[in-house]
């Protein structure tokens, strides 16, 4: 429990200090039932529900992982799941909640990513985010988290619009990604996507650069689901349901265009603190940083 402790006094600091979003006005605090909004994409007898049907479980054994994705698609608005992740020795193990424009690992996807990277009982969980625009990612940024995930439930969100997709975890920002019109970035040529999640074996990579195996000794291993929010534009072929720019879509106003002071400030604070990794400070890997690291 060493990192834990050592960082604990500081991340206190922190959960106690962090601005109130602009983002979701109360109103819109309605939430989706998993029967009518999302499909099982593999493995169906490794989905659990409550029998209220609220909570949601996947489960990974040696055998398979399982996953979902929701019936829509949609473009810009403001996307939220809480999760409470596996607990105990998780290493090896990943846990994804993303959106993606293809319902495989298409060529020309793109993608937005959560991957939560399971550890040895004791050690935090590193939470990597990644960008994929045409079917090329490599925008990986990897974070600590000012909390155990495993403990409680959290909020993991995103919002997109014209002019920038942020990541936020139980509403503080933790990267955003600017829209401009450089072709590698989602504006205006953006796809509708589906939400994904789903919970695998990736012990050739996932801890330690696949140092640390998975125990399975310790399967099943369970991801836990509640309270998925959509509040944004559903697609309907040939167009969108919606136009990002109408009056009643509050993720796409001014007021939403960027981070407020008190974002800024919690997002400097992430920044300082709890970034492990950021590819746009990879000179190693990237010589030549992407367009998008000079924005």
């Amino acid at each position: 429990m060493g990192l834990w402790l050592s960082s604990w006094l500081v991340l206190l600091w922190f959960a106690s200090s962090v601005s109130p979003s602009w983002a979701v006005p109360a109103n819109t605090s309605s939430f989706f039932s998993f029967k009518d909004n999302f499909d099982i994409m593999w493995a169906e007898d490794h989905f659990k529900t409550s029998p209220d049907g609220q909570l949601w479980y996947l489960y990974l054994d040696k055998k398979t992982g399982c996953g979902f994705q929701t019936r829509q698609r949609y473009r810009f608005g403001w996307y939220s799941m809480k999760l409470k992740l596996v607990g105990g020795d998780s290493a090896g193990v990943v846990t994804a909640y993303y959106m993606c424009s293809d319902l495989g690992a298409g060529p020309d996807r793109d993608e937005l990513d959560f991957e939560f990277l399971g550890n040895r009982t004791g050690q935090p969980y590193t939470m990597q985010t990644n960008v994929y625009k045409s079917g090329v990612g490599g925008r990986e940024m990897r974070h600590m988290l000012w909390f155990d995930p495993t403990e409680d439930f959290h909020s993991y969100s995103i919002l997109w619009n014209s002019h920038h997709i942020v990541f936020f975890v139980d509403r503080v920002p933790i990267r955003v990604y600017r829209n401009t019109d450089k072709p590698n970035n989602f504006f205006p040529n953006e796809k509708p996507m589906y939400m994904f999640s789903s919970i695998w074996n990736a012990d050739d990579w996932a801890t330690r650069g696949g140092l640390e195996k998975t125990d399975w000794k310790n399967a099943p291993f369970v991801s836990s689901y509640k309270d998925f929010h959509a509040d944004g534009c559903q697609w309907e072929d040939p167009y969108p349901a919606c136009v990002s720019t109408t009056a009643e879509h509050w993720w796409d106003q001014y007021e939403a265009w960027s981070l407020t002071d008190g974002q800024h400030e919690d997002f400097s604070w992430v920044g300082r603190n709890l970034v492990t990794y950021d590819y746009c400070k990879d000179y190693e890997r990237y010589p030549t940083l992407p367009k998008e690291c000079n924005i």
